[in-house]
């Protein structure tokens, strides 16, 4: 049978994919505008920087920031680079994890061995350069509980602060692909290289979960070893089901591709597991010697029980104002961003974690000086944009804003993906480790 002839776009699909792309354009200047230009700020404020002399060590407040992936992080870059240089404040991040998790690569790297190590990136005084030297302390601890006042430790330290930004994200009980689930970078790149093993000596691999982690495990795992059977079961009837169907059929192809089984509108029951056999929502039995779970991600938002325990939601999520304030009305001097943030979007990633950053960090610079938060998180056209690797040398970029999509295709020519940029942007040397936060 002849296949069909691949549909035309109308003139109004046109119109709109060309609409898309100048707000692409637009959204990619935009970015680079408000990069230099902050830059730029803290390269003058700097430059006019007085010390006031009155000021003694106990009159400087703290700005904490609790959590240090991308939106923790990228706060406490903004802050360093605009808060005033009177020397009235400090910043405080404070991070149980002895390295950045780049947790985009953890799927490739749970299949792919002898690149592990990459995924760990030295946190660096060199990130925080738009400021003076000793504005950023680093507290690697983790934050067992918080008060109105102040950031209890589990070393039993006890940290005062002024403003506070909470940027846990999000965690999963059953750690790898999606978490580490553990602080020292030696012992992660051990479970990193025991997944390696598992997938290695398997011989039925069954991954559930449909979304980007699923996909890229079970893809990444049926290209590494063709031989073997790979299954993904997800529990809706589509692949990638919260992005535009161009994504999804791409992700169906390759699956198809690669000869990747999917099962949709089943779950796995975890309590099935037993080695040899796994059974479905439906009763269903699978032979099963691998089984990889990516799904069971929540948000980390535990420490805010201590403190505003009415703004924590049913999906674990801290309820939060347009502001980002915690929509808490006593308060107002406490920020949340990132994956734990209940900011509905529809696709939380590192974009949407750097905006967040940028609105608490320039309300807190606002407060600082005196002046009401103005600035306010809104879905933006970037948060739309995801890079889905398909196999260890094929990736699609989407960019969709609910209506319509743009379809980029690209060969993927490193294994290790973008971890050479991620180390260079942090502010450290590929793939050169300089070991814990040292000033």
């Amino acid at each position: 049978m002849a296949e069909k002839p691949p549909q035309r776009m109308t003139l109004l699909q046109r119109l709109r994919k060309a609409i898309l792309f100048l707000r692409l354009v637009g959204y990619g200047l935009r970015t680079y505008y408000n990069f230099f230009s902050r830059s730029l700020s803290a390269k003058i404020a700097n430059r006019l920087a007085k010390s006031d002399a009155s000021i003694g060590p106990d009159d400087v407040k703290n700005i904490v920031i609790v959590g240090a992936a991308f939106s923790g992080l990228y706060a406490a870059r903004l802050l360093a680079g605009a808060v005033p240089r009177d020397g009235r404040y400090r910043i405080v991040v404070i991070e149980p994890n002895s390295h950045f998790n780049f947790t985009w690569v953890f799927p490739r790297f749970c299949v792919v061995e002898g690149h592990e190590h990459k995924a760990f990136i030295p946190y660096s005084p060199d990130f925080f350069d738009m400021g003076p030297k000793g504005l950023v302390q680093w507290v690697r601890d983790r934050v067992t509980s918080l008060t109105r006042e102040n950031v209890l430790l589990r070393s039993g330290e006890v940290i005062p602060y002024e403003y506070l930004i909470i940027a846990t994200g999000s965690n999963v009980a059953d750690g790898l692909p999606s978490r580490a689930g553990v602080e020292d970078k030696e012992e992660a790149i051990e479970l990193l290289k025991a997944m390696q093993e598992r997938v290695k000596n398997a011989s039925h691999i069954v991954v559930a979960g449909g979304g980007a982690a699923g996909v890229e495990t079970a893809t990444d795992a049926k290209d590494r070893y063709p031989g073997k059977s790979v299954t993904i079961v997800h529990s809706r009837q589509a692949l990638m089901h919260r992005f535009g169907n161009g994504l999804q059929q791409g992700t169906s192809e390759a699956m198809e591709r690669l000869g990747v089984n999917v099962i949709l509108g089943e779950k796995v029951l975890p309590q099935s597991v037993d080695g040899k056999f796994i059974t479905l929502s439906s009763g269903r039995k699978i032979e099963c010697d691998c089984f990889i779970n990516c799904t069971g991600q929540k948000p980390a938002s535990g420490i805010v029980a201590s403190l505003a325990p009415n703004t924590i939601t049913p999906s674990g999520h801290i309820r939060v104002k347009p502001n980002l304030q915690i929509d808490d009305d006593s308060l107002p001097n406490v920020y949340v961003c990132g994956d734990v943030a209940q900011a509905e979007v529809r696709n939380p990633n590192s974009r949407v974690a750097a905006r967040q950053a940028e609105i608490c960090a320039d309300n807190v610079v606002r407060a600082v000086k005196g002046k009401k938060p103005k600035y306010v998180f809104t879905e933006g056209f970037g948060d739309g944009v995801i890079k889905l690797t398909l196999g260890l040398d094929r990736s699609i970029t989407q960019y969709f804003d609910g209506k319509s999509e743009l379809l980029f295709p690209a060969v993927e020519p490193d294994l290790d993906l973008m971890c050479k940029g991620t180390w260079a942007a942090m502010g450290a040397r590929p793939f050169e480790d300089t070991g814990v936060y040292s000033e």
